[in-house]
């Protein structure tokens, strides 16, 4: 039986079921006007298209809490249709299509760990690891002398992906990458 959630007792974080989809709960702010009854207003964010909607529940109101479960596996390799992804316990291979995956494997080589995310068995999304160090297999040389702050250019890692970098990275420097706002945290 799933567990059922209060609208009163919403927290950031919390994944509920609603309208037949899951949805995390991004923001909420509990409203008592001066006159009528308190709501609560929440944003809640689809965890498998990324729309992001606005809404509004009574406090008494019940949703069924969603249960996300993560798993750790480690990305194999893409045939060209699928990418696929082993269990390090059981040795079971998953393989998973773009739709599924969306933009989560730009910084993502093969061997490396992810977070696969399901519901009820059926696979929704892909987290890559927080920092990655990436080696730099193309960016213009910057310009001798020229040490201004805070100037960045171009580059593309070994994944294919391109992030911005100061102007003294150079090709075949180790760099380290925050995956979740695609910024360069500095030389690995």
């Amino acid at each position: 039986m799933a567990e059922v959630i209060l609208a009163g007792d919403f927290k950031n974080g919390v994944t509920v079921e609603y309208q037949g989809n899951i949805w995390t709960i991004i923001e909420f702010q509990h409203v008592k006007p001066g006159k009528g009854s308190p709501f609560v207003r929440t944003k809640l964010k689809n965890i498998k298209t990324g729309g992001v909607i606005e809404t509004s529940f009574r406090p008494t109101e019940k949703l069924d809490r969603a249960h996300i479960e993560r798993k750790s596996m480690e990305y194999l390799y893409n045939d060209g249709t699928l990418f696929y992804f082993m269990d390090p316990e059981s040795y079971e291979q998953l393989g998973l299509n773009e739709d599924q995956l969306g933009n989560a494997l730009k910084f993502v080589k093969e061997n490396d760990s992810v977070t696969i995310m399901s519901h009820n068995g059926e696979v929704f999304g892909v987290e890559p690891p927080n920092f990655v160090e990436l080696e730099v297999t193309h960016t213009e040389p910057g310009a001798r002398g020229d040490t201004a702050t805070n100037v960045m250019k171009p580059a593309t890692v070994e994944t294919g992906a391109e992030i911005a970098v100061p102007l003294f990275i150079n090709i075949g420097d180790k760099i380290k990458i925050d995956t979740r706002s695609e910024e360069y945290l500095g030389r690995a």
